[in-house]
């Protein structure tokens, strides 16, 4: 009798983000739409944060968040299935200025040790290396993962320490979420 092998989950790290319509709740929301993907585990969401915006466009304080999921899903319908849930928020794409305001932004980040150049699917993210958002919350999970081609991600949180962001207290935690610096 052959003996059948099921492939094994892959970790997929997801960066959520939102400064429009509430971004708290769009946040909440993407874990909640996340923790709903098919052939997917939900594993570890990051406490959101609070960072100013990149790339010189006027606009409100980002929340951001990252997720680690366990999934079955190639990474291509991963992506397919985030750009959905950013739809469903009331993201369109095609209005948006780059680097500008966004009502849900979900960015795959990292994908088992997958590198890829492919246009539409460039993993590691391009910018993970150029983001304390992104960098900050997975140190928060282990600062010793490493990102394929680029190193750990305590290796690679020296570079964004100019960047400001603050947690975001809970709203039963007394406090500011003022911006402050990482690092």
């Amino acid at each position: 009798m052959a003996e059948t092998r099921k492939a094994a989950a892959v970790i997929a790290w997801v960066g959520i983000g939102s400064n429009l319509q509430d971004p708290r709740v769009q946040v909440a929301r993407a874990r909640a739409a996340l923790a709903a993907l098919p052939q997917s585990r939900l594993d570890w969401v990051s406490q959101d944060y609070l960072s100013e915006p990149i790339g010189g466009v006027a606009q409100p304080p980002f929340v951001n968040a990252v997720a680690r999921l366990e999934t079955f899903l190639s990474p291509k319908d991963l992506l397919q299935a985030l750009h959905s849930i950013e739809e469903q928020a009331g993201r369109q794409r095609t209005l948006e200025l780059v680097w500008g305001p966004r009502v849900l932004d979900l960015d795959l980040l990292v994908y088992g040790d997958l590198r890829s150049e492919e246009p539409g699917l460039r993993l590691p993210h391009p910018q993970i290396a150029h983001r304390a958002f992104v960098l900050q919350p997975m140190a928060d999970y282990d600062p010793g993962l490493m990102i394929p081609g680029l190193g750990t991600i305590a290796q690679l949180l020296p570079a964004v320490a100019d960047q400001r962001l603050a947690p975001v207290p809970s709203p039963t935690e007394p406090g500011s979420a003022e911006v402050r610096r990482s690092c």
